[in-house]
């Protein structure tokens, strides 16, 4: 049979929209081609590979694949769908189908590139790689080499293209048979804006308003392994989600490893490896929105001490915790957030989840634990893949990943974000119970976010203050208060570390001062364990990444790890907290902000005393200045360089590759 005749059937006659489909089918297809043909490329680092986990890569691989396939093909998309006569004569056939081939060949021969590059990098190519080269003069060389060493890539290009222009070829459509002027026009710009809808939800990865566009991080809920990612993704993708996105470059403020470890290092021993380990079950609370402004206990001189805030649960727990009064998030929004507590890295300049790097081999409290048989659990209420959070939760290690799909209820749905608090936190308590001990959970509320709408029947019971948002608070509090009702009657509650803390700050804010560069991330951190008086507030400053470093010390964890927060408990250093707020850094320790734009430092306030941050003291006490100053630049050289390096653990240096392209 001949190929015209084997294609001949693919034909879309009176049917632009079946010939669009067929065309980026084709373009589907050929991705999983070239995924398969990437593996076989760098099969050394996949040895372990089996059909059940690939199989799971080519299938999620599919999700980026046509998203990829969107993208690249809009202006060919647009084209065929516009509700034109001229569609349909010759001329414009044939320039759609070599801007079809065209921008087509060029998707895949960047993908094509990474099937060798990937071997000196381990992730897929990114916006990153236009300043890696932008310096080289030889880049016409360096490219003829390329094509000469690795001509077998080359070739595996040349067939991609081959089977696009002869295929694509043999896609066709013909004119419309409708007669009728005003049934094609409207039904052209009907079909258009159905096309429009489905080009949208496919390219973001989802239709629901609760999904943010597919990232690289995503990529992490069909991995098995981090090197599974770069199978997972596709080159063009990786490029396209990087396009707006800051690139976290290497920065040199210390001439030397030496010099810059002596100032600060995120490399943590073990405080007492003589200690006997203390396999205590661990259980985090991140709670959305949960501004420390909301919280009574925290804010006792507010109002002339008349204010009592919305979480009186809260407050008599914070009475028998460790807690913190100057307790600061790392980052602004919920991707900020997990990072931060679960693996002690914090965001600087774009959230780590959505950077270049996200795909980074890391350790987090997940990993770690498990490593000490514990059982590892994350719990959020939202439609699986919401935030990305099954990924990452994935990426960090968790043995399982609790969300609405496996609450199964949909009565407990609230209609936009998830579960209600209250239902999913007795559903947590009663899954820990099913537990084999010890176990490390953690559990992501949703319930405090606007709309700030409360479960039918409760409208009555919180009437809140002057925000919407204080009524899903008090909310939230309550179903705190029969979380811990129900975790108390259970065989595992006294041997169990509670730590309660929020992903960010709310927008929502009524207390003055707290409108300001401190009170952005002012966020309850506290930690509680039953039938212990943990002594309630202390006048010092405590940040998310510090959790992680804090819980391994109370376990007695007696393997160096990565961490860039510090252990509160055992660690002698300063207390410090940083983030990064509209391009400026920001260190507080003792007393003082300093806020630093990667350059110079720009500020210096008093922010215990100075709410309002009214007196600029950076030019008053340049020591201060100067001594907090190099600590930062310290933070930030090995933030970026070890992000940039892919050396977030301590054998991160192995996954380094010494030769260069």
């Amino acid at each position: 049979m001949t190929g015209k005749n084997i294609f001949s059937g693919l034909k879309a006659k009176g049917n632009i929209y079946g010939f669009l489909v067929l065309s980026l089918t084709l373009v589907m297809v050929l991705y999983t081609i070239s995924r398969v043909g990437f593996y076989f490329f760098n099969r050394p680092f996949y040895a372990d590979m089996n059909w059940s986990r690939f199989s799971v890569i080519l299938l999620g691989g599919l999700r980026f694949d046509l998203s990829a396939t969107l993208y690249s093909n809009s202006l060919f998309i647009l084209l065929a769908i516009l509700p034109i006569s001229w569609r349909f004569k010759s001329v414009y056939k044939k320039t759609l189908f070599w801007i079809f081939v065209v921008v087509n060949s060029i998707a895949f021969a960047l993908n094509t590139i990474d099937f060798i590059y990937y071997r000196f990098t381990l992730r897929r190519t990114t916006l990153s790689v236009i300043d890696q080269f932008k310096n080289e003069a030889n880049l016409g060389r360096l490219a003829f080499q390329f094509i000469w060493d690795y001509w077998y890539a080359v070739l595996f290009w040349i067939g991609l293209v081959a089977v696009l222009f002869y295929v694509g070829k043999r896609l066709k459509y013909s004119g419309p048979q409708i007669q009728s002027k005003t049934i094609f026009y409207l039904g052209g710009v009907i079909a258009m804006l159905v096309s429009i809808y489905l080009f949208v939800g496919g390219a973001r990865g989802g239709f629901r308003s609760s999904t943010r566009p597919i990232t690289l991080s995503n990529a992490a809920a069909y991995a098995e392994t981090p090197n599974d990612i770069g199978l997972v993704l596709n080159t063009p993708f990786a490029l396209m989600r990087t396009a707006k996105a800051n690139v976290i470059k290497k920065v040199k403020y210390f001439s030397s490893e030496a010099e810059l470890e002596t100032v600060f290092t995120p490399v943590r021993k073990a405080a007492d490896s003589s200690a006997l380990p203390n396999a205590k079950n661990v259980v985090i609370l991140i709670l959305e929105s949960f501004s420390k402004e909301f919280v009574g206990a925290y804010n006792k001189d507010v109002d002339g001490g008349k204010y009592k805030g919305y979480t009186p649960f809260l407050d008599s727990l914070i009475a028998v915790s460790r807690s913190y009064q100057y307790s600061l998030a790392n980052g602004r929004k919920s991707i900020d957030a997990m990072p931060s507590v679960i693996s002690s890295i914090p965001s600087i300049e774009v959230p780590y989840v959505l950077s270049h790097f996200s795909g980074n081999k890391i350790n987090s409290l997940a990993s770690l634990l498990k490593e000490k048989k514990y059982h590892t659990a994350f719990f959020h209420g939202a439609p699986n893949g919401s935030m990305g959070f099954d990924a990452f939760a994935k990426l960090s290690g968790f043995d399982q990943y609790y969300g609405k799909t496996e609450y199964n209820n949909d009565k407990d749905f609230d209609g936009i974000w998830g579960i209600w608090d209250e239902p999913f936190l007795q559903y947590f308590a009663s899954s820990m119970n099913t537990f084999k001990e010890p176990f490390f959970t953690t559990l992501f509320t949703v319930s405090s976010h606007h709309p700030y709408n409360l479960p039918e029947g409760y409208e009555s019971k919180f009437k809140g203050g002057p925000k919407l948002v204080h009524r899903t608070i008090e909310y939230t509090d309550f179903a705190l208060r029969q979380f811990f009702k129900k975790a108390s009657t259970m065989p595992w509650f006294k041997n169990t570390i509670f730590v309660i803390t929020a992903d960010h700050a709310s927008a929502e804010i009524q207390v003055p001062e707290y409108n300001s560069a401190w009170g952005y991330f002012s966020i309850p951190i506290f930690f509680f364990q039953p039938g212990e008086n943990g002594g309630g507030l202390r006048p010092e400053i405590i940040q998310q990444v510090d959790i992680m470093p804090t819980i391994l010390g109370l376990l007695h964890y007696d393997k160096p790890y990565v961490a860039f927060g510090r252990d509160i408990l055992h660690d002698h250093s300063a207390p410090f907290a940083f983030n990064y707020l509209n391009n400026t850094y920001q260190l507080f320790r003792g007393d003082f902000l300093l806020q630093f734009d990667g350059t110079k430092s720009t500020a210096l306030f008093r922010f215990k005393e100075d709410k309002f941050l009214k007196a600029n003291l950076v030019t008053q006490m340049p020591d201060t200045v100067r001594n907090m100053e190099q600590s930062l630049k310290a933070f930030i050289q090995q933030y970026n360089n070890r992000m940039v390096d892919n050396n977030l653990t301590t054998e991160g240096s192995q996954l380094l590759r010494s030769r260069k392209p």
